[in-house]
């Protein structure tokens, strides 16, 4: 259906940062590599944002309460350790559901400190996309090197894959493990000085009903949003 009137504005608002971060036992990064990645987060966020920190192998455990205390945070990151498998999708949903979906008005990311893998969880991957698109989640990725190295069953999604779809489906990014002050600084600051609400109202379209959008913007200038679901 045909635009009859648009508007777009920048959300300088507050966000609340979930790191979640792999502490699975054959993770290839070291526990001073997470702390390090973690640690950059904490001396990057903006005033009101609120950081929460959550360690994941089979269960998902808060390693830091949520605050925006610095020393606070790199005190608790000590709890780091490295031990079990990597039930990420579950970690996710867990996440969504005990820390996210209390504050549906509120600008609210998940930031995956991983590979990608996943080996156990009772969520599939589907679900766990589908939930976060649904939730208006956005994921950002400090990637660390594939531990499969490609060799994962069939009916499993490639942990490369699954850091791609997560951070392509929700309106994300993606950044390397070994440039941990690149990943804090370009997250903080997208959130803060480059997210936009677009606002429009449809010519002629049921209310409620899904619609497709074309954005485009000037040269120069890279428009990202969450896939369709």
């Amino acid at each position: 259906a045909p635009i009859q009137k648009s508007r777009s504005s920048l959300d300088p608002s507050p966000a609340k940062i979930v790191l979640l971060v792999d502490n699975s036992l054959t993770i290839r990064a070291d526990v001073e590599k997470l702390e390090q990645a973690a640690r950059e987060f904490a001396y990057e966020i903006y005033e009101g944002d609120k950081l929460l920190i959550v360690g994941y192998d089979e269960q998902a455990e808060i390693v830091s309460d949520s605050t925006d205390d610095a020393k606070s945070i790199e005190k608790s990151l000590k709890l780091f350790r490295k031990k079990g498998q990597p039930f990420l999708f579950d970690a996710i949903r867990a996440v969504v559901e005990e820390a996210l979906r209390p504050l549906p008005n509120q600008k609210r990311i998940i930031v995956v400190i991983s590979d990608g893998l996943d080996r156990g969880s009772k969520a599939t991957f589907e679900q766990t996309l589908a939930e976060l698109q649904a939730e208006n989640i956005t994921v950002y990725a400090v990637q660390a090197v594939d531990r499969t190295r490609g060799a994962i069953r069939r009916d499993v999604p490639k942990p490369k894959v699954v850091i791609d779809k997560l951070a392509e489906g929700t309106g994300g990014q993606i950044f390397s493990i070994d440039e941990p002050s690149v990943a804090a600084k370009g997250i903080c600051d997208e959130l803060r000085k480059n997210r936009y609400v677009l606002s429009y109202v449809p010519s002629s379209a049921p209310f409620g009903q899904a619609r497709a959008l074309l954005v485009v913007g000037n040269d120069g200038i890279t428009v990202r949003a969450k896939s369709m679901q």
